[in-house]
């Protein structure tokens, strides 16, 4: 596998899956994502789609609110559907099974000194796919 930067879409895997995604009829897309992201979340043992599942998430936190387009010449080149609600929760548990996987995906994706960088844009996906829920300022003492 090459890895050139941090980015989602910055690896031969993850280009390939935007080739697939670019390759299939349009109604097919967010199944293709869907899957990838569920098989991520039930595989045991190494995570085979990891890098797919990145790229997947960014697709999907790039349609929520405070997300970025993804602007990537390895990345699809096709416009992607609205995806659907639960996808948002699907991705986002998906990185946090990427980031804590015990068999040290970020240590064998990126270099060593970009694996900080790398972690952050994972975070930064992850705010984005889930919010904090916005506070709601509840009154002490109703003033009338």
């Amino acid at each position: 596998m090459g890895t050139w930067d941090i980015g989602p879409f910055d690896n031969d895997t993850a280009a390939d899956f935007a080739g697939a995604l670019d390759e299939v009829a349009p109604v097919e897309r967010e199944a293709m994502v869907r899957g990838v992201l569920t098989r991520t979340l039930n595989a045991s043992g190494y995570l085979d789609e990891a890098q797919e599942a990145v790229a997947a998430a960014a697709l999907i936190a790039a349609q929520c609110p405070g997300g970025r387009q993804v602007v990537s010449g390895y990345g699809p080149q096709s416009v992607m559907p609205m995806f659907a609600e639960d996808l948002r929760l699907l991705a986002g548990e998906a990185l946090v099974r990427i980031a804590s996987d015990e068999f040290g995906i970020a240590e064998s994706w990126v270099a060593a000194a970009d694996c900080a960088r790398w972690i952050a844009m994972i975070e930064a996906l992850r705010s984005v796919l889930d919010p904090p829920p916005p506070s709601i300022e509840v009154p002490l003492f109703d003033d009338a």
